[in-house]
């Protein structure tokens, strides 16, 4: 399954939250991780991330997407963290 997960989360949490979603997914832009993970690694990458944040605070949306058939990716300046294996 393809992610596109996007997170606002509280000052003391961004360095924890950035580390745990970087074993899962590629980092694209501040607060933003893109890749693809098999069911149980985007169930375990959940139960990580909800463990870790406050649900009162915190803010966390992910995309799932099914097919990539129909997306297309496109970039507008300077690309922050260039990878290979991106969506």
């Amino acid at each position: 399954m393809n992610i596109i997960l996007v997170y606002d989360v509280g000052e003391k949490r961004v360095q924890k939250i950035h580390k745990l979603l970087k074993r899962y997914l590629n980092w694209v832009q501040n607060s933003v991780f893109e890749g693809e993970l098999t069911y149980g690694q985007f169930e375990a990458m959940k139960n990580d991330i909800i463990k870790r944040m406050k649900t009162d605070e915190d803010s966390i949306i992910i995309y799932s997407l099914g097919s990539l058939k129909y997306t297309k990716r496109e970039i507008i300046g300077i690309e922050k963290n260039i990878t290979d294996n991106l969506i």
